[in-house]
């Protein structure tokens, strides 16, 4: 399946041009010329890749790079800019970019480091845990069962989410996204209602689902109830 590619870019001519070459490699890319444009992408719908400028956006770019791995702390993300000094640099790559390339930058090359970099998510993706045992009892991701009853794929993928992070909290906005594809009332509403059914398997495994206000859901033991 081709890559999702995001490109937030104030820069219209570059940008544009940017875009049409993906879309000749076979991405799947847009292009949006703000950082408010591009967090409201992200909210929308899920992306494989981010390619961002640090400056022309209308908010501050730094801002923007935290605020996007904050939300999203596994998307892949490069920045694209004129800013070239070795500060800009390191302060990009301690907020959590993946790559830093100034303008101007060779497109093929661009290529090679996005191929790169996904594929080392797919593979870290493919070998993540999916088989997981919750007190004697086993969910299995892959064949969608929890101590031999069958769940929806919805419910499998969700509960997978969380046990892959047992007991911290998984962004709400990061589910529905992963799930959903999009964040409004509505996915909101039905994530509730997965959530309430997949408490009704955990209770006899001696497991719960935290609710943290604001933020999203936690897996726990209990006794940590």
């Amino acid at each position: 399946m081709a890559a999702k590619i995001l490109i937030i870019d104030g820069d219209i001519s570059l940008s544009t041009v940017l875009n049409d070459y993906l879309l000749s490699r076979g991405y799947k890319s847009h292009v949006v010329h703000t950082g408010q444009a591009g967090q409201e992408c992200l909210r929308k719908e899920p992306w494989d890749l981010v390619l961002t400028e640090l400056q022309g956006l209308g908010i501050n770019g730094y801002e923007l790079l935290k605020d996007i791995r904050h939300r999203l702390p596994n998307i892949p993300l490069i920045i694209l800019t004129t800013r070239s000094d070795r500060e800009d640099q390191m302060r990009a790559f301690q907020l959590g970019c993946d790559d830093y390339q100034t303008k101007p930058f060779t497109m093929d090359i661009l290529i090679c480091r996005m191929e790169a970099i996904l594929r080392r998510v797919r593979a870290f993706e493919e070998s993540k845990q999916k088989v997981f045992k919750l007190n004697g009892k086993v969910f299995d991701a892959v064949h969608q069962t929890f101590d031999g009853k069958h769940l929806s794929s919805r419910e499998s993928d969700l509960l997978m989410m969380l046990c892959r992070s047992e007991g911290e909290v998984v962004d709400k906005h990061r589910i529905l996204v992963a799930l959903w594809k999009e964040d409004n009332a509505f996915t909101a509403r039905s994530l509730g209602v997965y959530i309430n059914h997949l408490r009704q398997f955990l209770t006899p495994a001696g497991y719960g689902i935290i609710a943290v206000r604001y933020r999203g859901y936690k897996l726990v033991r209990n006794e940590h109830l």
